[in-house]
Formats: structure tokens, C-alpha cells, sequence
């Protein structure tokens, strides 16, 4: 039997994957809320994502589901500053990846390591760790004082797993405390965001086993053997993992409350100064290029709340402007709610939108919504791509996938055919147990490196969609702000 699970932790929601031969066989979710204390700030209590896990495997344990599972592989949502005492408990609620309140820190990071976007995963940004820990210095100095431990948040649910202390390359990258080509925690980087070398867990390969399951809650489980813990992955990376791309040339778009474009390369092409994000890749001897859209299906929900209209039904009026040629006559929108990251770095940047009419209606801001995502979407591949990053082949995941026309705008702006994986809602959890697998002996992790599979259905770039796109999105630049960060 080579039964494994994977679990995703999310921002929203924990999802669990009992797997058999990269098959999901049984599914569990439980969601998570998260804390707004000020505006612009996101935080969520570490012990949520354990308890949520918990109940996750408590779920799929019923009727001895997990008797013969062999390992366990964490996927997480990243750059989360989870802030430890001498118990290991935490010290405070965690800042989380979408949390701006370091605007000012990234200044002070940048002045004192102005080479840190070539080193680590990307300029500074105040959604990665480093800068949180120079806005607690500065506001929350006991709570630093009180820490003895920084960790990433799969890593605090592994901790809880099997009372081990590990990291991996993925989640070490995104801290800004790790030279990322290296591959090593960087004593000048830690010194420069006021942290220390010692107060950091030690780092292994994604696919390395990192401790084993509790010996109480392998009996609360069901569980017939030792089973182990994978080191894990990013979620971004175990998606990546999870719908086979490996190898350098392979390319993920995920439309989801972010959008991402993972891109698999050979070499760390550093482009701090386009705002890309350049990690380990959980795969061997590769790194993964990252363009980031902050607000994809968030910015649909918002129309959605904007028109009283479910965002479900939206993407299906998307499609009657189309249909009806009123692409003219919708407005052009900048959906840069939580600001925009690739490739201009502007944290502090709004949405705008130009062209409303009193004509304008759901169907219109719906097409303007789908049109500006893919269109930063197609911003961020190109930034990676100029710098030498490589893309052959491409898959697109998360739930704006559904959308087969927001696929279809993709694939016609950056002439590519687009795949839809058949299990693309739980490629993190794949992904996770993909690397579980490698973990427990059951596969080799070269195996993590094989081709792309095909996929079962292909979206091809459509010409006259991508000349009617191509022309509107000269105008959609005007929406642009013209100053860009400094590397």
C-alpha cells in the first residue's frame, strides 16, 4: 500500500488528501478565519492552522481510512512571521503574507543590504518576514524579546506533528534571511532585519523526511505504521509540484484570491528590479520564478459585492460581452486592490478604473475585471521571461480556472496553449504528497523532475481575442503608475 496525505494550508481554509498514486482518494476541509486588527493588517493565530489540520485528519481517519498511509506532506501559505518562546509557543498572533503595515522597514532593509534582492527571493516587500520583524523591533520590541524561534507557518503545524524544529528551501527563501543561490541562512542578511542566525531552524530538502508523527496522535489516527513527515513546500511550489511541473520550461498560472505565474528555471535569474520573486523550487536542482497579482478572484468578489451579483455568475456575463462584440464599450480596469507587486512593486498603489458610462453595467465591469487580471497576469510573465527565465509549456490552476474564457484571455495575450489539470482544486495537496512520497522511500526524488503530463484539456490562444485584447491593453498601460521601486 503506498497511501500518503497531503495537506494545504491556506490563508482561508486547511484542505487534506488521502492520495493513492498521485490519485485523490478522500478530501477534507476546514476554513479559517482571518484577523483584521487595523486596516492593512492580516494575522491569524498559529494554533488555528493545528486545530484546523487536526480536525481535518480526524475526518478522514473515520472507518480506518489512515491505517496504511506512510508519510504526511505539508504544503503552506508562505512569508508568515510565526514568532516563538522557549516552549514553543507562540509569542503573538502571526503577520501574514498579505499584511502591509512594514512599508517603511522595507526602506530601512533595503539601506542597509542595497544587494538583497540578488541574494534572497526579491526586494523587500512588506509582505515578507524580514521587514515584520523590523516593524516589531520598532513597535512590539517585548514580543522580539520574548522570541526565541522564527518559523514559517507548515512548519509550526510539523512542529505540532512530530515535535521536530525543520525548515526547507522554499519557505526559507521567502524570509529574506536566506541567500537563496547559496541556499544557506545569510548572518549579514539576519543581522540587517535586527535577527539572529541561532534563532532560525535548521534547513533541509523539501523531500527529506522531518520527524515522525506523535505517538498519541498516531493512536488518535489509526495509524498502523511510523508514519513520516516530508519537510514540505511553499504552497506555491507544491502547486507547482502538484500538476508535474518540475523541470525547467515548465510554467503554473494560478487564479486564485492572488494570482502567481510559477515559472520552473534552471538558474536563479534575481529580477528584484521588476518585482519578481525568485525561490528554491521543491524539486531538485531548480529554482522557481514568481509574478505576483495581489488581487485575481478577490478583485471578481469585489464586483460581486459591488453589483449584488454572485461572482460565480459574473465570469458567465464575461462571456455574453464577448458573445455580443461590447468589448468597446466596457471600461478598462486596474484591479490593484491590495496594490500591485510584479513587476512594479507598488504595495501602496489602488485600483482605478476608466471608461464608465452610464451604459456600464455587471456584464461590463465583469469583462473589465477578467481582462485587467489577465493582463497584469501577462505583465508578470513578461518580466520573468525578459530576464531569461524559460516557458514551454503551461498549465493554469485555482478557481478562476473555471473561467474557460479568463483561461482563454491568458493563453491569447501570451500565445501559448493553456492546460487545465484534472485534479487542479488540490495540486497543493498533490504536491505535498508527492514529496511525502519521496520522504517515505516509496518514489526516488528525481521522480519530482519528470515531464509535464498532459493535461486533459487545452485552451488555444485565440488570434482575433488576442488582437482585440492587444489593443485595449495600450490603453489599460495609461492606468499605470510610471515609477517603479529601486533594486
Amino acid at each position: 500500500m503506498s497511501r500518503v496525505v497531503g495537506i494545504d494550508i491556506g490563508t482561508s481554509g486547511v484542505k487534506a488528501v488521502l492520495i493513492e498514486d498521485d490519485r485523490a482518494l478522500a478530501e477534507a476541509n476546514r476554513p479559517l478565519a482571518v484577523s483584521v486588527p487595523h486596516p492593512g493588517w492580516s494575522e491569524q493565530h498559529p494554533d488555528l492552522w493545528v486545530d484546523a489540520v487536526f480536525g481535518c485528519l480526524d475526518e478522514l481517519s473515520a472507518g480506518g481510512r489512515l491505517a496504511d498511509i506512510r508519510a504526511i506532506g505539508l504544503s503552506g501559505q508562505m512569508l508568515g512571521a510565526v514568532l516563538l518562546d522557549r516552549d514553543l509557543k507562540p509569542v503573538r498572533p502571526a503577520i501574514l503574507w498579505n499584511d502591509q503595515r512594514a512599508i517603511a522597514e522595507c526602506a530601512t532593509l533595503l539601506e542597509r543590504a542595497p544587494d538583497i534582492g540578488y541574494r534572497t527571493n526579491g526586494a523587500p516587500d512588506p509582505g515578507i518576514t524580514a521587514p515584520k520583524l523590523l516593524w516589531l523591533a520598532r513597535h512590539e520590541p517585548d514580543c522580539l524579546d520574548r522570541a526565541t524561534l522564527l518559523m514559517l507557518p507548515k512548519d509550526y503545524v510539523r512542529l505540532a506533528l512530530t515535535g521536530d524544529v525543520a525548515t526547507e528551501p522554499t519557505d526559507a527563501g521567502g524570509t529574506e534571511l536566506f541567500d537563496v543561490a547559496v541556499g544557506r541562512w545569510d548572518a549579514g542578511l539576519c543581522a540587517a532585519a535586527g535577527w539572529d542566525v541561532s534563532r532560525l531552524p535548521p534547513v533541509i530538502e523539501t523531500w527529506q523526511a522531518a520527524g515522525t508523527v506523535r505517538t498519541a496522535l498516531s493512536e488518535r489516527w489509526g495509524f498502523r505504521h511510523t508514519v513520516t513527515l516530508a519537510a514540505g513546500a511553499g504552497d506555491n511550489m507544491a502547486a507547482t509540484i502538484g500538476v508535474g511541473a518540475g523541470r525547467p520550461g515548465d510554467g503554473v498560472i494560478t487564479i486564485g484570491t492572488s494570482g502567481v505565474a510559477c515559472l520552473v528555471d534552471g538558474m536563479f535569474h534575481a529580477a528584484p528590479d521588476k518585482a519578481v520573486l525568485t525561490s528554491a523550487h521543491a524539486a531538485p536542482e531548480s529554482f522557481l520564478s514568481m509574478g505576483v497579482v495581489m488581487s485575481a478572484t478577490a478583485s471578481l468578489d469585489w464586483v460581486a459585492r459591488l453589483t449584488g451579483r454572485p461572482a460565480a455568475d459574473l465570469a458567465g456575463l464575461a462571456e455574453a460581452v464577448l458573445e455580443e462584440d461590447r468589448i468597446d464599450e466596457a471600461p478598462l480596469f486596474l484591479p490593484a486592490l491590495t496594490g500591485i507587486r510584479t513587476p512594479l512593486g507598488r504595495p501602496d498603489m489602488t485600483g482605478r478604473i476608466h471608461g464608465l458610462r452610464p451604459s456600464t453595467d455587471p456584464a461590463g465591469l465583469a469583462w473589465a475585471t477578467l481582462e485587467g487580471v489577465a493582463y497584469q497576469i501577462a505583465d508578470c510573465v513578461e518580466a520573468q521571461t525578459g530576464t531569461g527565465v524559460p516557458l514551454e509549456r503551461l498549465a493554469v490552476v485555482g478557481g478562476g480556472a473555471r473561467s474557460r474564457l479568463w483561461v482563454r484571455m491568458i493563453a491569447s495575450l501570451l500565445d501559448r496553449p493553456a492546460g487545465l489539470p484534472d485534479q487542479a482544486p488540490v495540486a497543493a495537496a498533490l504536491g505535498a504528497g508527492r514529496l511525502a512520497r519521496v520522504a517515505a522511500g516509496l518514489d526516488d526524488p528525481v521522480a519530482l523532475t519528470a515531464p509535464m503530463p498532459e493535461m486533459p484539456v487545452t485552451i488555444e490562444p485565440d488570434p482575433t481575442l488576442a488582437r482585440r485584447l492587444g489593443e485595449r491593453r495600450l490603453r489599460f498601460q495609461d492606468l499605470l503608475p510610471e515609477d517603479r521601486i529601486v533594486s
